[in-house]
C-alpha cells in the first residue's frame, strides 16, 4: 500500500475525515490532504494517532534508537520514557543551535549523568547548523549497525534532523503535535536505514489541543534569550495567561529559560488574574529549577518562597540545576 512520504500513514481516497485521504484525481501524489496542507497553506490541523504502542515495537524489533529531545523538555516524563528503552541508544540533545554560547555542553551531560543517572552515550547536535549529525552515522558504525529508530516527543525536531540528512523535504515538518503518524523508513546514503517514528505525547499538556498560538510559540526560532526578573513582595509573572508565579519572599531573582516567543507580563497583588487556579508553595534554594512541563523551566536564583497558580500542578517539577556542576 502506498505510504504518505510526510506523515507515513497509509493512503486512502474512501474518507475524508479519516487519515491518509487523499482526492482520487490525486491517489498517485505522495502526500496526504492533511500533510499537503500543512506544508502549502500551514492549515495546522491536530490529530490523535492511530494506536500503536511505539515504544513496544521499538523495544521488540529494534536494535539500536537515537532518543532526541532539547534543554526546554528534559523532565522526568520524558528521562523516565528513555530510561524504558530496553534496546541500546542514545540520548541526543537537539536543537543546540539555540543555547546561549555560556550553557557549556560537558556541563549539560555532567548534569544529565547526576540529576537523572543517565549511564548511555550523550551526544549534542543541531540539524539547523549541520552540526555533529555525523555522530548518528559514526555511533552506528561503532555497533556493527545499518539501521537504527529515532524516538522522540512531539516537537523535539526528528523530522528536521531526517530532513537534513536526507537534503530535501521528503518529511512533514510542522509545530503542530502528531505530524509523523507512523514509522517512516528512511534511506541514508544507500548504506543506513533511519525509522522516524510518531512523536509521543505528554501524558498532560499546559495548553490546550485548540490553541494554537501558543503551540507556535513553543519552539525557539533564534537563540534563546533567557531573561532575569526581580520579584519584590507579592509581585507575580503571568505566562501566557496560563499559569502565574508569585513571590512570597522579601524578593527573588528568576531566570526564564523558554521560548521569547511566548508573552510573559508581570503583575501586583491587586491584580487577580489566573488566582482562581489551583496552586502550591514552594520552598526553593538558589540554583533549583522549576520545571514547567512542555513550556521550560526557570532557573531560582535565590532562596525563596514561591506560590504557583497552575490548572495542573502536576506539570510542575524542582530539580538541581545543570548551573550548580
Amino acid at each position: 500500500m502506498n505510504r504518505c512520504q510526510g506523515c507515513g500513514i497509509i493512503l486512502q481516497n474512501n474518507d475524508v475525515n479519516k487519515l491518509g485521504y487523499i482526492p482520487k484525481e490525486k491517489i498517485n501524489e505522495t502526500l496526504c490532504e492533511r500533510c499537503f496542507r500543512l506544508i502549502h497553506y500551514n492549515d495546522l490541523k491536530i490529530v490523535e494517532l492511530p494506536a500503536i504502542d511505539i515504544l513496544e515495537k521499538i523495544n521488540k524489533n529494534g536494535k539500536y534508537v537515537f532518543f532526541l529531545t532539547d534543554l526546554l523538555n528534559i523532565n522526568n516524563e520524558v528521562i523516565n520514557t528513555f530510561k524504558s528503552i530496553k534496546i541500546p541508544k542514545t540520548l541526543i540533545i537537539s536543537k543546540i543551535d539555540y543555547l546561549p554560547k555560556y550553557i557549556k555542553k560537558d556541563k549539560i551531560k555532567r548534569w544529565l549523568q547526576e540529576e537523572y543517572e543517565i549511564k548511555e552515550e550523550i551526544t549534542f547536535l543541531s540539524a539547523l547548523k549541520n552540526f555533529n549529525i555525523q555522530t548518528l552515522k559514526n555511533t552506528l558504525n561503532a555497533n556493527n549497525l545499518k539501521s537504527a529508530f529515532l524516538v522522540g516527543y512531539t516537537n523535539v525536531g526528528k523530522s528536521t534532523l531526517v530532513n537534513k540528512l536526507k537534503e530535501n523535504n521528503l518529511i512533514t515538518m510542522s509545530v503542530v503535535p502528531n505530524t509523523t503518524l507512523d514509522f517512516i523508513k528512511i534511506n541514508i546514503d544507500d548504506e543506513y536505514n533511519l525509522i522516524d517514528s510518531p512523536g509521543l505525547n505528554y501524558q498532560k499538556t499546559i495548553y490546550e489541543e485548540s490553541n494554537h498560538n501558543i503551540i507556535k510559540k513553543l519552539n525557539p526560532k533564534s537563540v534563546l534569550k533567557p531573561i532575569t526578573y526581580q520579584l519584590k513582595n507579592n509581585t507575580s509573572l503571568v505566562i501566557e495567561d496560563i499559569i502565574r508565579i508569585e513571590n512570597k519572599s522579601p524578593k527573588c531573582n528568576l531566570t526564564i529559560y523558554m521560548s521569547n516567543l511566548l508573552n510573559i507580563v508581570k503583575v501586583y497583588e491587586n491584580n487577580k488574574l489566573l488566582k482562581e487556579l489551583n496552586n502550591k508553595e514552594l520552598i526553593m534554594e538558589k540554583d533549583e529549577d522549576i520545571v514547567i512541563k512542555g513550556l521550560g523551566f526557570i532557573n531560582v536564583k535565590s532562596d525563596s518562597k514561591l506560590k504557583i497558580y497552575l490548572k495542573n500542578q502536576d506539570l510542575i517539577e524542582i530539580r538541581q540545576s545543570f548551573f550548580e556542576r
